[in-house]
């Protein structure tokens, strides 16, 4: 119970102390502060809870900002020139402070959603007269949602605290678990919420969690684990499926647009929206003030158009480049993903008829960056950025963040399907992502080696700049060894940082480590 503690002068102080029956003036529930145990009575109570759980993606720490520089500016595809030393420090495999605000924003709003979560899963049960499916739902959407943040905790910071009970304890602190523990907790929560999510929700609903999103999540788990063919068996059940239909879009940037969200090949992204509250524009708390924007394209930006805290590894661009399409082409999604100078790079005998070839916010490439060598050769992130309909970028980008999407799941069950040595079957798979994109299929012949390679390409092709390649970079064991992080350095000099049995995992948040008495990650 929270109580409400009034302030009282000397004179009123002197006066309460003449009857000792009068102290309790003092202690006084707060009418504007709901007791909890009153919070869970209706089913109204049970949903504005479950939506509190989705508001926790949206923090700073989540989809909003920060994860994007833990997962994309960290793997080797993305890099970071800030003037903020110690956020570039961070993206450098260099961290200093335990708990740099980065970081800490990241665990913090982890487990603030983790914590909102476990309410619901402990008190929607207790609902009286509450219609059966949709306490079950909603109990099933946290689950999910728990699942995602132990997901992502994990693959960061390793043996983390598993905390699974509500609790308003403040000396109460939760076991922390080890990774294989953390792992079988997300499976377990995936596993029991799609029993219980439906296939599909009306559409004031769109953008909860569906059971088709807790079978990918479950899947991609398992590939993590490279458990393949549990992998392979969560997969097959979304693929071809007239129950899930779920299907590539016949243009590939509707994945990256807010004209076109939540479409065929959306398996579950977080919800965006322009929308400022009460006026504010990067309204960045958890308030009913704050806005709900993403700020990736923001702190994205071009020069001139943002922040330019993120940019792109030119050998990125030289993937894209290594094959054209059927028609000779360059690959289109090359344009879609970055910004580059295409003048530069003449593999391709596609004429260039003048500098607007390559717009960026409307003006060519060149014109805009072309005063010296060293611009004209930097790459910037156009994928998720603003440009197709305005020409500035904010604290509110509309866009949702795809976090799971079809094409991944199709390349991650060609690749689970390869790895049990079946390739031929594999392929057919791959070739739908290819032909979205234009390029010719790949021949069934190839050998389960030369396809891995391949799956490596495809991948960056397809995906680079989503938030998946750290988890590539993990499940392919390329961070685990000397010799691959040597590989790792030819694409990215900040790997030249990189130590093995280290730099795998972010240093857990010092504070936490104190308060908690936590383990502390190996090297730090």
């Amino acid at each position: 119970m929270k109580t409400f503690l009034t302030r009282v002068g000397l004179a009123g102080a002197l006066l309460l102390s003449a009857t000792a029956c009068e102290k309790n003036l003092l202690d006084q529930t707060n009418p504007n502060l709901p007791l909890t145990e009153l919070s869970w009575t209706t089913s109204d109570d049970a949903v504005r809870g479950s939506v509190a759980c989705y508001a926790g993606l949206q923090g700073l720490g989540m989809y909003r900002r920060w994860l994007n520089f833990a997962f994309d500016l960290r793997d080797d595809t993305g890099f970071s020139q800030s003037p903020w030393g110690e956020l570039a420090d961070f993206t450098h495999f260099i961290q200093v402070n335990y708990n740099f605000e980065v970081s800490n924003n990241i665990w913090r709003d982890h487990y603030r959603t983790i914590f909102r979560c476990n309410q619901v899963i402990d008190r929607v049960p207790t609902i009286q007269g509450m219609d059966a499916t949709l306490q079950r739902r909603i109990v099933a959407e946290a689950r999910f949602l728990r699942a995602l943040s132990y997901f992502n905790l994990v693959s960061l910071y390793g043996n983390v605290p598993l905390m699974l009970q509500y609790s308003t304890d403040l000396n109460q602190a939760a076991p922390q678990g080890t990774e294989a523990q953390v792992w079988t907790q997300v499976i377990t929560d995936l596993q029991a919420a799609q029993a219980d999510l439906p296939v599909s929700y009306p559409s004031a609903d769109v953008g909860r969690a569906t059971k088709g999103a807790a079978i990918a999540l479950l899947g991609k788990a398992y590939m993590q684990n490279r458990r393949w063919a549990d992998a392979q068996a969560q997969f097959a059940q979304l693929i071809n499926s007239s129950t899930y239909n779920y299907r590539l879009t016949a243009n590939y940037t509707d994945n990256f647009r807010h004209t076109t969200e939540n479409n065929s090949e959306s398996i579950f992204e977080v919800q965006f929206s322009d929308e400022k509250k009460g006026g504010n524009d990067a309204g960045n708390g958890p308030d009913a003030t704050s806005s709900q924007g993403g700020q990736r394209s923001q702190f994205w930006g071009v020069p001139g158009f943002g922040f330019n805290d993120g940019e792109v590894r030119p050998w990125v661009v030289r993937e894209f480049l290594q094959e054209g399409t059927a028609t000779g082409q360059r690959d289109p999604r090359l344009a879609a993903t970055v910004f580059y100078n295409r003048r530069d790079l003449t593999q391709f005998p596609t004429p260039l008829a003048s500098d607007a070839d390559t717009l960026v916010y409307g003006t060519g490439f060149l014109t805009r960056y072309g005063r010296n060598a060293r611009d004209r050769s930097r790459v910037y992130w156009r994928k998720y950025q603003t440009d197709y309909y305005r020409t500035f970028e904010d604290f509110d980008s509309p866009i949702n963040q795809r976090v799971i999407r079809y094409a991944d799941i199709l390349l991650l069950q060609a690749e689970a399907l390869n790895e049990q040595n079946q390739p031929a079957t594999a392929i057919p798979l791959i070739n739908q992502v290819r032909q979205r994109a234009g390029l010719a299929p790949l021949p069934t012949t190839l050998g389960q080696t030369a396809l891995r390679t391949q799956i490596m390409h495809e991948r960056v092709t397809e995906l680079t700049g989503e938030g998946v390649r750290w988890f590539d970079l993990q499940r392919w064991g390329l961070l685990d060894n000397p010799a691959t992080v040597d590989q790792l350095k030819q694409r990215d000099p900040d790997f030249n940082n990189f130590v093995v049995g280290k730099s795998r995992l972010l240093p857990l948040v010092q504070s936490d480590v104190d308060l908690n008495r936590l383990q502390q990650n190996p090297g730090y």
